[in-house]
């Protein structure tokens, strides 16, 4: 392979690479976030469960079940996009190493 293709291929692959660490970061403070809101929700629910007052439980649902349901939904879609990227990302570094590696092993033959 000409060393101009690698280079190129070596500037993409760490262009990508750039993009995957910021979606590493956005990856972990999302499921920190889904973590939190996963306590609230579950929270809610229990102390819902626990009630029997109906005013009491309507206003829990309206001031935080819901909110809360809503936001942990929310998260767990950011968390699967998030993941999908990372893994159309961590493809294309695949497929330009294996581009590479393919390269390299051809032997040189002159004629």
């Amino acid at each position: 392979m000409e060393e101009y293709i690698k280079k190129s291929l070596e500037e993409w692959k760490s262009e990508i690479c750039e993009l995957l660490i910021e979606i590493d970061k956005k990856y972990e403070e999302t499921n920190r976030e889904l973590r939190v809101y996963s306590y609230k929700f579950s929270i809610t629910k229990q102390v819902i469960q626990s009630t029997v007052n109906e005013e009491i439980i309507r206003n829990i649902r309206e001031l935080y079940h819901t909110p809360f349901e809503q936001k942990f939904i929310q998260l767990k879609e950011e968390i699967k996009d998030l993941e999908e990227k990372r893994k159309v990302f961590q493809m294309f570094v695949d497929k330009i190493d294996k581009v590479k590696g393919k390269e390299e092993e051809k032997p040189y033959v002159s004629v």
